[in-house]
């Protein structure tokens, strides 16, 4: 081969790694995207009847989580081991969720903390949910009674 076909050779070559790297999702990492609304569902208990229900979604996909954790932002940003008020982790291969919500037993997944019970919620404060399944991670900052002032980055 001539020296300049080696040349246009490389030039192809450095233009496709530039495209594939800029232009496509192949090397980007992967995070699960999750959203949070509250609903005033009915409840049986009087004493809950006004308490919201927080409904977590991940915008029609279905994933395998292999964990759950809420914690409180403020204290989990001062301590990033700062005991969850709900932790759930998979025991064998949990159902796949597109919606779930807080307190939930989802099917296949069990406390952390075996008898533990998920903590109420309490208004105006900023709640930290972290997801996993499998390799994907995702999390969103959530708080009853209102969007939180600052939102999560994304991972």
């Amino acid at each position: 081969m001539a020296k300049k076909q080696w040349i246009l050779l490389v030039v192809a070559f450095v233009l496709a790694v530039v495209y594939v790297c800029y232009f496509t999702n192949w090397f980007k990492p992967k995070f699960i995207q999750i959203s949070y609304t509250e609903r005033f569902l009915p409840s049986r208990i009087p004493s809950q009847a006004r308490l919201p229900v927080v409904l977590f979604g991940f915008g029609g996909q279905r994933y395998r989580l292999s964990e759950i954790k809420v914690v409180p932002l403020t204290a989990w940003q001062t301590n990033q081991s700062v005991s969850p008020i709900w932790h759930l982790i998979a025991n064998s291969r949990s159902a796949p969720a597109e919606v779930f919500r807080y307190g939930e037993n989802l099917r296949g997944m069990k406390s952390a903390v075996p008898g533990t019970r998920p903590e109420p919620l309490e208004t105006n404060v900023v709640y930290r949910l972290f997801v996993r399944a499998g390799r994907l991670k995702g999390q969103c900052d959530f708080q009853l009674g209102g969007r939180p002032a600052t939102t999560s980055p994304k991972q």
